[in-house]
């Protein structure tokens, strides 16, 4: 196990859509900053969609919208995942959404 001393806690999202047109992404991204970013502790945020040219053989291409959010503790994202809006963001987004697949990882 690496050392978490001194370490990020990077929680990266991966969101499979039902309806995966040009507007429910958008809907997505912007549901994502409407209610995920500023959160306290947040180092870092952003989310986005895939980019459709980059095809290569180890391109992961099983998604439609990223959500990427680097957290300065993991108290910082166990704050972040009970907070109301993070609850809210789940509920109102969470009918589209065919797949979900969170990748939480200590980074520096």
């Amino acid at each position: 196990m690496a050392d978490t001393t001194n370490s990020h806690l990077a929680h990266m999202v991966y969101f499979t859509l039902k309806d995966a047109s040009s507007a429910t992404q958008q809907a997505l991204i912007d549901a994502c900053h409407k209610y995920l970013k500023g959160h306290a502790g947040e180092v870092y945020f952003s989310a986005g969609s895939l980019v459709p040219d980059l095809a290569r053989p180890v391109n992961d291409r099983a998604f439609h919208v990223s959500l990427h959010v680097v957290f300065e503790s993991r108290k910082a994202q166990d704050d972040y995942q009970a907070h109301p809006r993070h609850i809210q963001f789940i509920e109102e987004n969470k009918p589209n959404w065919a797949q979900v697949r969170v990748f939480d990882s200590y980074v520096r």
